[in-house]
């Protein structure tokens, strides 16, 4: 959970992962229309990056809070947000311990952000600290990719780019085969940010390191927490794709419900 220097460049990091999350935002709100039988009313965005999810949600008129460990990136946002002309509650503090003003009906963690807790203790705090923040019955979804193309022995490479302003930035996730730690199912990956703005070129390296859990351990570490329970796990950001081995199922999505 060390700071990174890729995060703390949140405007080189937005243009080169920038991207529309309207379906995944849509799944989101259907799928806690059909878990409690009325609207999304609040929602947490939580690992929130640039906060496009938040973002999105505030849009639709529906009240988002976006946090992230990064202050980098949560002033970002918080800019965005009101060229977007929006108004979103952002927060800085870590995802293991956190407190929001009041609870939300749904938080929702994207883009891998969970492999960031790297100890069972993390994961378990976690899903503890979530469950205080939601309302009754309140849904906990984090998205992951699905093992079949990243897992502790298949880290395929992932390249992310974009061009802004003259502004060009490339991120590549998985530089090098990452060094693994089979008891700790820690793997240590290399990320390289190169930006280049106005002939100039940056380079940034940092070494991530990422906990790979399959989807019946987060299911027991969540029982292990007393805090949250399995609703079911989905393949994409569609309710009627199963997470399966198939080629439509994309993703690896959690879904868990407040006790």
């Amino acid at each position: 959970m060390a700071d990174c220097e890729i995060y703390r460049r949140a405007r080189d990091y937005d243009i080169a992962c920038r991207r529309d999350v309207g379906r995944e935002v849509d799944f989101l709100g259907a799928l806690y229309e059909r878990h409690s039988g009325r609207p999304l009313s609040s929602v947490l965005d939580l690992g929130c990056g640039p906060g496009y999810h938040a973002r999105l949600f505030a849009r639709r008129g529906i009240p988002a809070v976006g946090l992230d460990r990064q202050a980098e990136m949560v002033a970002f946002a918080r800019d965005q947000a009101v060229a977007d002309g929006v108004t979103v509650q952002w927060m800085a503090a870590d995802m293991r311990a956190f407190m929001l003003d009041r609870p939300v009906d749904l938080i929702f963690t994207g883009d891998d952000g969970i492999d960031s807790l790297i100890t069972q203790d993390d994961i378990v705090g976690h899903f503890r600290t979530v469950a205080r923040n939601l309302t009754p019955r309140g849904l906990y979804v984090f998205e992951l990719t699905h093992p079949r193309d990243c897992s502790l022995w298949n880290y395929a490479p992932f390249l992310y780019r974009g061009e802004r302003d003259g502004v060009r930035v490339e991120i590549a996730w998985g530089t090098e085969p990452p060094s693994v730690d089979p008891a700790t199912q820690v793997a240590a990956v290399e990320v390289t940010m190169r930006v280049s703005d106005g002939g100039v070129e940056d380079v940034i390296r940092h070494r991530s390191h990422e906990r790979f859990a399959g989807a019946q351990e987060y299911v027991a570490l969540a029982q292990l927490s007393t805090a949250l329970d399995s609703v079911g796990f989905f393949g994409d950001f569609q309710l009627g794709q199963p997470f399966d081995a198939s080629p439509a199922a994309r993703r690896m999505i959690a879904v868990f419900a407040k006790k």
